[in-house]
């Protein structure tokens, strides 16, 4: 069987066939920086060091073709001709600080959002021992249904855990999470997970982009990033079909109003109605910037928003290395973050 090794935690790890090095270094209880786990996002992106590897299908966006010819690769895409040795691009601040742990959680409130999104919120049996970055998610299962993976709303240091549940039509989990889960329900919950969490060492503007469910980490990335820093420059875009899946709009133009250096903006890409801006969340960003040189993008939603988002802040001066993005993928079964094929 192939061998796994680490270079930058002295860790070597033995594959099964066919096993992503990803796969194995999370099986192996390893902090290895990722998001998407489809080859979208990038944050996986690894020089390989030592070996050989066979890659899957993945997007342009997430590695180059000059990043493969510089022996780049996508850990989450990339399974082992033989034995390899990885190290991962982004340094120590896409490391996870706090280690995946299992949790029981009562639900204590279920609010409607919109048409077809809940929040729901949990309190873990020890909420102390809860711990997790802005931007996050965890992995829910409730009694008889599959697991699924939602992003965390709430803050750090909450004495709940906040989440925001899209019922998908035919969903074999979301659709009976939104219909039957009831106040007082214990549930398990297992996290945190994910890489596209907030920088707290970075101090520039923060471009913050949502769809749908997608406004989870948004808001919690945002929120946190403002406690620390009131004076933060923040923009914050919403995207939806029709006005109806906006929701949390006040509690944004709230914070808009309050602080001068927050801008908050919703975007209707099907149906304009009064007071809405109609568009794109993309073209919406390029017009409203000339330069977003030294700024982050967090973006969460749809596979299609989040690609056109990050090329247009691409476009706009934001380097790839400064784009954190989660995506939701949504194939007909569920509203999981589950891999699907994706385009070369």
């Amino acid at each position: 069987m192939p061998t796994l090794t680490l270079p930058q935690i002295g860790r070597r790890i033995e594959m099964k066939p066919g096993q992503t090095i990803l796969a194995a270094a999370l099986e192996a209880q390893v902090p290895y920086p990722h998001s998407c786990q489809s080859g979208r996002c990038g944050a996986c992106k690894s020089q390989l060091l030592e070996g050989a590897v066979t890659m899957g299908q993945h997007t342009r966006f997430a590695l180059t073709d000059e990043e493969k010819a510089a022996n780049q690769i996508l850990a989450c895409r990339s399974v082992p001709q033989g034995d390899v040795t990885v190290a991962w691009l982004d340094g120590e601040d896409a490391i996870p600080v706090h280690s995946p742990m299992r949790h029981q959680a009562q639900v204590v409130a279920i609010d409607a959002m919109t048409h077809d999104i809940r929040r729901i919120r949990l309190v873990p049996e020890d909420s102390s021992a809860f711990r997790f970055q802005p931007g996050q998610y965890v992995r829910l299962t409730v009694d008889g249904l599959p697991s699924r993976d939602y992003s965390l709303a709430s803050l750090p240091g909450d004495d709940h855990i906040e989440i925001y549940v899209r019922a998908v039509p035919g969903g074999r989990a979301s659709s009976r999470i939104v219909a039957d889960l009831r106040i007082g329900d214990i549930v398990d919950v297992e996290g945190p997970f994910g890489s596209a969490f907030l920088r707290e060492a970075h101090k520039g503007p923060i471009i913050a982009v949502a769809g749908g469910s997608g406004l989870a980490p948004i808001k919690s990335i945002v929120e946190s990033a403002l406690v620390a820093d009131p004076a933060r420059e923040v923009h914050i875009y919403f995207g939806g079909r029709t006005a109806r899946d906006v929701y949390l709009a006040d509690h944004f133009r709230g914070l808009a109003a309050e602080l001068p250096n927050v801008s908050y903006q919703a975007v209707l890409s099907e149906v304009a109605a009064p007071g809405w801006r109609s568009g794109y969340l993309s073209d919406a960003i390029a017009e409203d910037h000339v330069n977003l040189s030294g700024a982050k993008l967090y973006a969460a939603g749809p596979p299609s928003m989040v690609d056109a988002v990050r090329a247009a802040a691409h476009a706009l001066g934001v380097k790839h290395q400064d784009i954190h993005a989660d995506v939701f993928f949504t194939p007909e079964t569920d509203g999981a973050k589950i891999a699907e094929e994706v385009l070369p």
